[in-house]
């Protein structure tokens, strides 16, 4: 079975995109009634709702994990996809109440902080840092804090398709100075922030399509973007691989580093680009392993095939 063509992005309708933002606002106004930690118990429930009613999305992260865990059990398979559902819900909580806890004066009660030294050092050098995490913990939680700790910092991201959310929550995220960069045409604006030595933070573990370049993703090649390589080649640049991982179900993060990919690491290399996004993948994938049921496995990261596998793709879940 061949890949489906590309559907076709439905339009927006504003009257139904503003029902929507204001029901946001009121559920925002009710969980800003109890503490956090009360509002995340309330965002589990909600999460095993969504496991128990989303058929496509629970079907897509029971097969993504029994092909990435193929030793596990069905019952493991299954709390870690239903603990998986959990965890999206409350990273949708925290995203409410991050800019009311997270200060400079505050955040030693919500993060802390793992061996970060050697990653700290490459950041105050001031030629620039490109730093990546996955869909895991709260990869929202590493650029604001960056910003936080007063450390010029730049995200790509896709906005919401509904535009009044995206644009609350784009104020919400960039509160403490942290800039979010439209992942569409944001070409020239990177190229501007590296060459001023900022921080640029990509989540690496989309699926890139067929112009991607294909590395191993927990036994399985998986289509990943060029550019992340490519810009760190051009400039000269070394690339951190990090994740904040929730604690205790509560509104608690370690914030980790766990690979530091140096320009004299790859030029040694026979084909850099694919060397280095195999390496920080790697790396990804490490500390997913760590704590599996973080991850969204909802995602649908293996959705394109090598172009020698793609007549095999016959699971739908998968798509």
């Amino acid at each position: 079975m061949t890949e489906n063509p590309k559907k076709k992005k439905k339009k927006s309708n504003p009257v139904s995109d503003y029902l929507l933002y204001l029901l946001l606002r009121i559920v925002a106004v009710f969980v800003h009634l109890v503490d956090v930690n009360t509002a995340l118990r309330c965002a589990r429930l909600m999460g095993r709702l969504l496991y128990r009613f989303y058929h496509r999305g629970r079907l897509r992260a029971l097969e993504n994990l029994r092909q990435s865990f193929p030793e596990k059990e069905q019952p493991w398979i299954e709390h870690t996809a239903r603990r998986s559902f959990e965890h999206i819900a409350m990273l949708a909580f925290d995203v409410l109440f991050t800019s009311r806890l997270i200060r400079l004066s505050t955040w030693r009660r919500y993060i802390e902080l793992g061996d970060f030294s050697a990653p700290l050092s490459e950041i105050l050098r001031g030629r620039g840092v490109i730093m990546l995490t996955g869909h895991y913990g709260n990869f929202e939680i590493l650029g604001y804090a960056l910003a936080t700790f007063g450390l010029e910092s730049y995200s790509i991201a896709r906005p919401i398709d509904n535009p009044y959310i995206n644009r609350y929550l784009l104020g919400v995220r960039q509160r403490q100075g942290q800039t979010i960069i439209d992942k569409k045409g944001a070409t020239n604006t990177m190229l501007d922030i590296l060459a001023q030595g900022a921080i640029l933070s990509f989540i690496a573990d989309q699926n890139a399509g067929r112009k991607g370049v294909f590395v191993n993703f927990f036994h399985r090649q998986a289509s990943t973007y060029k550019s992340i390589a490519l810009l760190a080649m051009e400039y000269d640049l070394p690339i951190i691989v990090g994740c904040c991982r929730r604690l205790h179900d509560q509104y608690r993060f370690q914030v980790n580093a766990n690979r530091i990919i140096k320009p004299e690491q790859w030029k040694s290399q026979p084909d850099p680009l694919t060397w280095i996004t195999a390496q920080y993948t790697a790396a990804i994938e490490k500390f997913i392993r760590e704590d599996p049921q973080q991850y969204w496995w909802i995602h649908r990261r293996w959705k394109t095939r090598p172009p020698n596998k793609r007549k095999n793709t016959n699971n739908p879940h998968l798509l």
